[in-house]
């Protein structure tokens, strides 16, 4: 009598824990969407020709963005400059995550190699971005290495810590029946260790990958005759507040779009090996 008394009450709150409005994929989209039309509006209202609050050559109007980037296209320049960045941060990013899940593998599993590497790295990982700079002009003047590198350099660090960090929480019943099946090495860990970590990993990716969008400003702000970063030392030198404007909002959109792709790939990754 007592399991068929509460059935129903489970039954009358279980769909309730799974229609909130929240849950429905069409709400989460429109309150994703709230503040950015919110500012968009709040951006046309203050710089409305004739009653702006702001004076122009501060901060230019949503047509004023709209025709630098029609004029920069029209030039072939938007695509340029975009395309440049984009290769620049994906090649720095692959460098610089690989080398962070190889050498977090090393250190995270070795005792010997956290003793050995872990407080050198901890030592240049203080290092401000915009100090490899110079060094790194100095090494490969201002070509696409030294901007690739220190792209590199900013995607390493948080994808060697995370994975460093997770893989000595691996449970170990796990790590041995992967030797059970006569794992071991490098084997055991890409088939057993590493998909362990996934979550840690993915992390530590997504992190390096905005890092990777950071450090590409500060490598195209010095030393670029290409890119966004390019596009906006050109703005301020030349005074196209507009440029500067469509500059951050090219590196905001495209840095989101690149998040996103990531994300497609975690989930794909946490499905298949998760």
């Amino acid at each position: 009598m007592s399991t068929t008394g509460t059935t129903p009450t489970a039954d009358r709150t279980a769909p309730t824990a799974g229609t909130s409005p929240l849950s429905r994929r069409g709400v989460r989209i429109a309150v994703g969407v709230t503040l950015p039309v919110v500012l968009i509006v709040v951006w046309f209202l203050v710089t409305i020709p004739g009653a702006a609050l702001v004076p122009p050559y501060k901060f230019p109007s949503p047509a004023s963005v709209w025709q630098a980037a029609v004029f920069l296209g029209e030039r072939g320049e938007l695509w340029q400059f975009t395309a440049i960045s984009l290769q620049r941060v994906l090649i720095g990013f692959a460098a610089g995550a690989s080398l962070g899940v190889a050498l977090g593998g090393l250190v995270g599993l070795s005792r010997f190699w956290d003793l050995g590497l872990s407080p050198s790295l901890g030592v240049i990982r203080a290092v401000p971005s915009l100090a490899w700079v110079p060094l790194l002009i100095v090494w490969f003047n201002q070509g696409e290495q030294s901007k690739i590198i220190l792209i590199a350099i900013g995607a390493f660090f948080p994808v060697f810590t995370t994975v460093s960090m997770a893989l000595r929480h691996v449970d170990p019943h796990l790590v041995e029946l992967g030797r059970s099946f006569g794992f071991s090495g490098i084997r055991l860990f890409f088939t057993v260790q590493l998909p362990a970590v996934l979550p840690a990993l993915f992390s530590g990716l997504r992190l390096a990958l905005v890092q990777a969008w950071l450090f590409l400003v500060a490598a195209e702000l010095i030393g670029a005759s290409m890119g966004l970063g390019f596009l906006l030392t050109r703005g301020q030198s030349t005074g196209r507040v507009d440029q500067i404007v469509l500059a951050i909002i090219l590196l905001a959109v495209i840095g989101k779009l690149t998040d996103s792709a990531l994300g497609l790939v975690q989930r794909w990754a946490v499905r298949r090996w998760g």
